[in-house]
C-alpha cells in the first residue's frame, strides 16, 4: 500500500467520477489530481458527537468526489485530526478507497491541547513540552506559537499518529506571521530556514510529500505591514536550503467573496514586479489553496441577488460562494468546513457544475463596482 498520494492514485480517484462530476472539478497540481473543493475541519465543539459527525461527513465527502482533506493539529484540540484518522481507517479497512487516492494536509505551529483545554494550563505546558525537551520558554511566541525544528518534528510525529497514516502529503507551517509579534524579520528568516531544513529531511524520510505555509494575514497584507510575508523571500530561503529541487510548493490563505485580496491587491514583489499573490505563486510554481471559502459560514446566506446572474445553475448561497472561489484562476482547491452530511451534500453539489468562466467572473466584478 502506498504511503502518500500519487499521480496514479489520484488519477484513478478522478476517473471514478468522470461520468458524474464536471470534468474541470479536478486540478492537476504538484503532479497530483486534487478536487477543486476541499474538506475543512476547523470549527466545532470538542466532544464525541462532533468527532463522529466529522468522521461520517468525511467518508461521505470522499464518496462524493472530494479527495483533498485539510486539518491542523490544534483544530478542536487534536480531535479533528483524530476524527479524520478514524474515517480513513474505516475507508481503508473496507477497501472502498486507497491511501494513494487522497491528498491529506495538516499544519503545525500553535500549541495544541489534548482533547480539551487543560485545567492547569501552565502545568500542562511544562509537563508536555518543557520537561520533555520539545520546547523551551524562549521558543514560544505570545504563549501560543512555536516555530523551531525540534517542536515541529514533534508535531509532525503527533499528527501522523492522530491521522493513522505514514505520510502527510502537504505539511504547512501554521500562521508563521505570529512570530513577528516578538521577533525581528532577520530572526524570523533564521527560524523559517531551520524549519525548512527539518521539513526537507522529513521529505527525504518519506514522512512528508511537500511543505508550505498556511497563513491568515501574512500573504494578504501590504508590504510595509509588520506581519507581511514575501513569497519571494520564503521561496529563496527554500532554494538555499533544498536547491532547485526544494519542496516548498504550497501556500494557503483565506480567499472568498468578502476577502478577495489575493486576486486584487498587488502586494508581492517578484523580480522587481508588483504582482498579486496568485500571480506570484503561479510564476514560482506554487500551489494556492483557499481557506475560509464561506468565511466561517457567514457567506452561506443573504448574498446579493446579482451573483446568480454570473454564477449560474446553483441552488444556495453557500454554493454560490464556493463556486466563486473554485472558479478563480490560480486557486487549486476551495476549502469548506463540512461537519455534517447535509453540508457535504450541499457543498459537493457544486462539483457537478462546470466552473464559472473568466468572462463571468469579469462581469461579476464589473457589476459589483457599479
Amino acid at each position: 500500500m502506498q504511503k502518500c498520494a500519487t499521480r496514479e492514485g489520484t488519477a484513478h480517484y478522478r476517473d471514478r467520477f468522470k461520468n458524474i462530476l464536471s470534468q474541470d472539478h479536478f486540478n492537476n497540481s504538484q503532479n497530483l489530481f486534487i478536487s477543486s473543493i476541499g474538506f475543512g475541519s476547523y470549527l466545532g465543539k470538542h466532544d464525541d458527537a462532533t468527532d463522529l459527525a466529522y468522521a461520517d461527513s468525511l467518508i461521505r465527502a470522499i464518496e462524493f468526489g472530494c479527495n483533498f482533506i485539510d486539518t491542523a493539529i490544534n483544530y478542536r484540540f487534536q480531535r479533528s485530526e483524530r476524527a479524520i484518522g478514524a474515517a480513513l481507517k474505516t475507508l481503508f479497512q473496507d477497501e472502498k478507497f486507497s491511501r494513494d487516492e487522497l491528498v491529506i494536509a495538516t499544519k503545525g505551529g500553535y500549541i495544541p491541547f489534548d482533547g480539551a483545554p487543560p485545567r492547569d494550563l501552565r502545568k500542562y505546558f511544562i509537563e508536555t513540552f518543557i520537561q520533555t525537551g520539545i520546547a523551551t520558554p524562549e521558543d514560544i511566541v505570545s504563549g501560543i506559537h512555536c516555530m523551531t525544528p525540534r517542536y515541529i518534528e514533534n508535531q509532525i510525529e503527533s499528527s501522523l499518529k492522530n491521522l493513522g497514516i505514514e505520510c502527510i502529503d502537504i505539511y504547512y507551517i501554521h500562521n508563521p506571521e505570529e512570530q513577528f509579534r516578538e521577533v525581528s524579520r532577520d530572526e524570523f528568516n533564521k527560524r523559517i530556514r531551520g524549519v525548512y531544513e527539518l521539513l526537507e529531511k522529513k521529505v527525504a524520510e518519506g514522512k512528508i510529500g511537500v511543505y508550505g505555509v498556511a497563513t491568515w494575514n501574512g500573504l494578504r497584507q501590504e508590504v510595509k505591514t509588520k506581519g507581511y510575508l514575501s513569497i519571494e523571500e520564503l521561496f529563496k530561503i527554500a532554494r538555499v536550503v533544498g536547491g532547485d529541487d526544494h519542496h516548498f510548493r504550497v501556500i494557503q490563505l483565506p480567499f472568498n467573496l468578502a476577502m478577495p485580496e489575493a486576486l486584487v491587491i498587488r502586494n508581492q514583489i517578484l523580480d522587481g514586479e508588483e504582482l498579486t499573490i496568485l500571480e506570484a505563486a503561479n510564476n514560482l510554481g506554487i500551489t494556492v489553496v483557499a481557506s475560509s471559502s464561506l468565511l466561517q459560514n457567514q457567506l452561506s446566506r443573504d448574498l446579493p441577488d446579482f451573483l446568480s446572474k454570473y454564477l449560474k445553475d446553483l441552488k444556495t448561497d453557500a454554493q454560490l460562494a464556493i463556486q466563486f472561489v473554485r472558479s478563480v484562476p490560480g486557486i487549486t482547491s476551495a476549502l469548506v468546513g463540512m461537519s455534517t452530511i447535509k453540508h457535504v451534500e450541499e457543498n459537493m453539489g457544486v462539483a457537478s457544475i462546470p466552473r464559472a468562466t473568466l468572462e463571468d467572473l469579469q462581469n461579476l466584478f464589473k457589476y459589483s463596482e457599479k
